[in-house]
Formats: C-alpha cells, sequence, structure tokens
C-alpha cells in the first residue's frame, strides 16, 4: 500500500539493528606481530631455570638476573639484534664487561671462543638454504648470520644477528631434555651449537642436489648454463665455507676448557664429529664446483674453436670464386677462354665443382 523509499526504512532499520548487535558484542581484536606484542625491545624469550625446569611465568631479565644468583639456578636470555641501549641495560643487570657490550652489538663476528672476565664468549655463525627455482647470475644460495653466546657461572644470554639460525626451536627441544639442562648455561651453549651444526648439514645436502643439478646441465645435449652462474655459486659457498670452517677451533679449544661440566663433553666430541662431516662435505663442494667450471670454461674453449673452423672453411670456399673472378676482372686482351663462347659456363662449371669438392672434403673433416 505504502512504497518503500530508497535509503527510508527499509534499509535504515536493518542497519541501526547491526550497530546495537555490534556495541553489545565485543569487537575482535586487531592481530599484532608477534614481534611487535612480545618482543617491545629485541627479547626474544628469558626464563629461569631451576634443576633442568623452566620455572613457570615470565621475568623481565633484571628480575631475572636476581632471582638466578641463587645456586642451582640460572638465567637464558635470548636477544635478537639489540641496539647499544639494549645491551648496556642487559651488562648493568648481568655485570658485563664494556667490551662485551661493543661486540655483540655488531654482527658479522668470525667464529671464535674467549674468556672477558669471568663471562666466556662463543661466537657461531648461522647458515640456511635459500630456495630457488634455478641458479641465476644473482641468485642467493646461503644465508648467513652469526650468534653470540656468552656464558657465565649463573646466566647465559645468546645475541643473534640475521634472520638466519632462530633459537627459538632450540630452547623448545632443550627444555625436553631436563637431564641436559640441568647441567649448567654451559649445555644451552652445546645446545646451541649441536643446532648449527645440524643446519650447517642441511645446507650441504640442499647445496648438493644444486651442484647435482649443475653438472647435468653442464654436460646436456642443449644449452649448458652461463659462466656467471658457476662464479655466483661460487661466491656462495665462499660464504657457507667462511660459517663452517672457522669453527673447529673454537670446539677444540672448549674440551680443553675445565669450566665446561663433565657430563657435556661427549655431547660436545659429537658435535666436532659432526662438524668435520660438514667440513669436508663443504670441501668437496668446492672441488667438485672447480671441475665442473674447468669443463665448462673447456665446452666454451670448444665452441669457440668449431666456430673457428666453421668460419675458416666457408672462407676457403669463398676464395675460390673470389680468386678466379679476381684473375679473370685484370682485362687482359689474351686470357684462355674469353673470346669462347663457352668460356663463361666452363669458368662457372670449374668453381661449383671446386668448392663442391671443397664443401665435401671441409664436410667429412666435421670443419662444417
Amino acid at each position: 500500500m505504502f512504497g518503500w523509499r530508497r535509503g527510508g526504512a527499509a534499509e535504515i532499520l536493518p542497519r541501526a539493528i547491526g550497530r546495537l548487535i555490534e556495541g553489545i558484542s565485543p569487537r575482535p581484536e586487531r592481530a599484532l606481530p608477534r614481534q611487535r606484542r612480545h618482543n617491545p625491545d629485541a627479547v626474544v624469550d628469558c626464563a629461569v631455570y631451576t634443576a633442568g625446569v623452566r620455572r613457570p611465568g615470565g621475568l623481565h631479565y633484571t628480575e631475572a638476573a636476581r632471582v638466578a644468583r641463587r645456586r642451582g639456578t640460572y638465567v637464558w636470555l635470548g636477544l635478537h639484534e639489540p641496539d647499544l641501549a639494549m645491551m648496556r641495560s642487559v651488562a648493568q643487570s648481568f655485570d658485563l664487561h664494556e667490551l662485551v657490550v661493543e661486540q655483540s652489538v655488531e654482527g658479522g663476528h668470525r667464529p671464535t671462543l674467549e674468556t672477558i672476565g669471568d663471562v666466556s664468549r662463543l661466537v657461531l655463525r648461522t647458515a640456511r638454504y635459500v630456495e630457488h627455482d634455478e641458479l641465476t647470475a644473482t641468485s642467493e644460495v646461503v644465508d648467513t648470520g652469526d650468534v653470540t653466546v656468552l656464558i657465565g657461572s649463573w646466566f647465559v644470554i645468546t645475541v643473534r644477528h640475521g634472520a638466519a639460525g632462530a633459537l627459538w626451536p632450540v630452547r623448545q627441544d632443550l627444555e625436553k631434555r631436563a637431564a641436559v639442562l640441568k647441567l649448567g648455561p654451559w649445555a644451552v651453549a652445546y645446545a646451541i651449537g649441536n643446532r648449527m651444526v645440524d643446519d650447517y648439514l642441511d645446507v650441504a645436502a640442499a647445496v648438493e642436489r644444486d651442484l647435482e643439478r649443475l653438472e647435468e646441465e653442464t654436460f646436456a645435449p642443449e644449452r649448458s648454463p652461463e659462466i656467471a652462474h658457476f662464479y655466483q655459486l661460487k661466491r656462495e659457498m665462499v660464504e657457507f665455507r667462511r660459517a663452517v670452517l672457522p669453527l673447529q677451533e673454537p670446539l677444540a679449544r672448549l674440551l680443553d676448557l675445565t669450566i665446561l661440566p663433565i657430563g657435556l663433553r661427549p655431547y660436545v666430541v659429537d658435535v666436532q664429529g659432526r662438524l668435520a662431516r660438514a667440513v669436508d662435505r663443504v670441501a668437496g663442494f668446492d672441488d667438485l664446483l672447480n671441475s665442473i667450471l674447468q669443463a665448462r670454461l673447456a665446452q666454451v674453449s670448444m665452441d669457440q674453436n668449431n666456430d673457428m673452423r666453421m668460419i675458416a672453411a666457408w672462407a676457403a670456399i669463398a676464395a675460390v670464386p673470389t680468386v678466379i673472378a679476381g684473375i679473370y676482372g685484370m682485362n687482359f686482351a689474351h686470357m684462355p677462354g674469353i673470346n669462347s663462347p663457352y668460356g663463361y659456363p666452363v669458368v662457372i662449371a670449374v668453381i661449383v665443382v671446386v668448392c663442391g669438392g671443397l664443401y665435401w672434403r671441409l664436410k667429412r673433416a666435421g670443419w662444417l
């Protein structure tokens, strides 16, 4: 009986009901990145461990440092790319030397083991394989970073730089091994070193597949990869080798330290053995890559020789009519067949026969 206008009660009533329901029901919270919500100041995690068991609840590192000074208790503070102000605050809570602060803020350190005051500083390089569809002249194959582990009598602080080598899985696995975790802060250093070596072996396995594929492409009948691809992979292998090889010396020195718990020595020896396997594989990759590169360079040289032979063969064939035409182009009055009606056909026939004979001979010799 009455018509509804556009924008009238027929549209206003549903909107009003929707607003009423929205006002009554709680609004869903906007999802925040975990890094920003739980990691406002570069702290990834901070936990206190007693007898190999993590104490419940979350503590600020200043409070954790106060609690962990008790006998049989230590704190593990994990940091990711802290700034100088953050490290100075941590140093004040854990009585760290100023040199440790300066060294921990910057990344790119070489694997090493040193003692500064009462704190041992262990540096390990992280590595992860970067997935890629095919190898190009700019492909990133291995991404590296570093982890600095500061070990004291009642604390361990890990400072990670770079995207590779996340330590959250290490903490989760170690918290399931109370017998190892209760051996003290050096158990954390062992677990981190163990995970880094596992990552080296995983990266080595992935790189080996890349080398096998590159080797197949090099000796395939179709077009082989460019030389730039080899040099790019070689640069990536240099970066990977710098992460793996220098770690041998710190692990050897670690076994000589008297502060290393006896219960951890078999585990460290196992890590040292698997690191030796990783070192052997990396060294083997370098030799294999050099061999493949030499084979590719030999192929390039052979292709160039084949091109030069083909050019020389066609030049020899083209020289026959050039020489004959040049002789008859000297315009002498007395030349063979110049006045004969068969002179021109004979000369063309001679050129065709000689050029055909040269082509057959060069084709048989493999120059064409």
